[in-house]
């Protein structure tokens, strides 16, 4: 039907299914959802306007929409021991922002992680439209590369934020969430985790949970949850009205319910016990990659990993940031470029690259195929001029994701 009518959109994605099953996406905050979750997210749900919540609704004709919303919200409280949990966010800067809208009064103070540092750019960062409505304070990491709580606290102190944030977007280490809500009771503020990038790790119990000891906790449920792309709000039931408001009617207005069928599909594979073996082999897979870089030589920020991801220093493998991205992508292997601590070159070219394992963890690689991964990266970058050289590595790429078919016999 597609490839009838729209030859064009067609060909561009058969080209892109060709892109996926052939190169390595190894973005951290990128993965493969499955049959199952594509199939929700095509429904026919997404014919139907649902403004409100199940049960209250604004539309007639919403009786199964409720149904399968439920279920979202229902298994999305089992995966993270939530007390309520909203799952109409579009992605993870709205559910950001709606957390903000339900929490503070415009001015209020928020301390939060500074981008270069790890964070995200909507945890304050001048550009943003947040940065404009209300105070961001950042705190950083110490030189060894842990959040400097010492700083928090101090800075706590100092400001007297009406909200302390954490969360990330590149920094590979554990949070101590207790730490952090001790600080935030002892000057009278708020509690927000952004848990986008760990999520799944979460829900597999392979890294501490903020849930159940924060006052609202934002996620994507893409990335290592390893669902459709879209966000999710949890929080205590104290403050359920104030992020359903938010929410909508306050920045929202029909949710989409394809999503949130493919949301509720993703939850439920979520809640199996293989989707544990999958977290602790994206773990695995990239402590190995740890190791081969450190072995090589690369500067790793924040020392190492405890995560899904690796944020690697390469300028002094006389590289910048921009030209290993693009002699990866040439290679067949995607990463992004990214800034680190306190970077002195420019975020179009940077001084670092960031990659992590949940996207080849679905597909089911594992120790020996991440060998194989950090030393054609390595051959990569060291060859970032050499078009030929890049050309034969994405070969032998192209040999090995072979043996791990995404999607068989997928044509649009």
């Amino acid at each position: 039907m597609l490839n009838q009518f729209d030859p064009e959109i067609a060909d561009a994605l058969n080209r892109e299914v060709k892109r996926q099953q052939e190169g390595l996406e190894m973005i951290p905050s990128e993965n493969f959802v499955s049959e199952a979750v594509l199939e929700a997210l095509g429904s026919i749900a997404t014919n139907k306007y649902s403004e409100g919540y199940p049960g209250k609704r604004y539309y007639g004709g919403c009786h199964e929409i409720d149904v399968l919303e439920t279920l979202a919200i229902d298994r999305a409280k089992e995966l993270f021991g939530a007390e309520h949990v909203n799952v109409q966010p579009l992605s993870g800067a709205p559910a950001n922002l709606a957390a903000y809208v339900a929490l503070l009064e415009p001015g209020d103070t928020v301390l939060g992680m500074d981008l270069s540092h790890g964070g995200h750019l909507t945890h304050g960062h001048p550009v943003t439209h947040p940065a404009q409505v209300w105070n961001f304070v950042r705190y950083k990491t110490t030189p060894e590369g842990f959040i400097d709580y010492t700083d928090i606290e101090a800075k706590a102190r100092e400001h007297k934020p009406k909200l302390i944030l954490v969360g990330y977007s590149a920094y590979s280490r554990e949070i101590d969430y207790e730490r952090i809500k001790k600080i935030a009771d002892e000057v009278g503020a708020l509690t927000m985790a952004d848990m986008a990038h760990i999520a799944g790790l979460i829900a597999a119990g392979e890294m501490n949970n903020p849930v159940p000891i924060f006052d609202v906790v934002t996620t994507t449920t893409h990335k290592t949850l390893r669902g459709p792309r879209g966000g999710m709000i949890l929080c205590k039931k104290k403050f359920k009205k104030a992020i359903d408001r938010a929410v909508f009617p306050g920045l929202q207005g029909g949710p989409h319910e394809n999503n949130i069928a493919a949301k509720a599909v993703a939850f439920k594979e979520a809640l199996q016990p293989e989707f544990k073996d999958y977290a602790k082999q994206i773990k695995k897979n990239a402590k190995v990659l740890e190791e081969e870089f450190r072995k090589r030589e690369y500067r790793l920020l924040f020392g190492g990993t405890d995560n899904h991801l690796l944020l690697v220093d390469v300028t002094p493998k006389g590289i910048g940031g921009q030209q290993a991205e693009t002699a990866l992508d040439k290679a067949g292997i995607t990463v992004n470029k990214n800034a680190i601590p306190d970077d002195e070159r420019s975020y179009v070219d940077p001084s670092g690259i960031r990659f992590g394992t949940p996207a080849i963890t679905t597909r089911g690689m594992k120790e020996d195929e991440m060998r194989r991964i950090a030393d054609w990266m390595d051959r990569a970058m060291m060859n970032w001029g050499d078009d030929e050289a890049l050309e034969k590595i994405r070969e032998e790429v192209k040999t090995l994701t072979a043996q791990f078919p995404l999607y068989p016999g997928l044509i649009y």
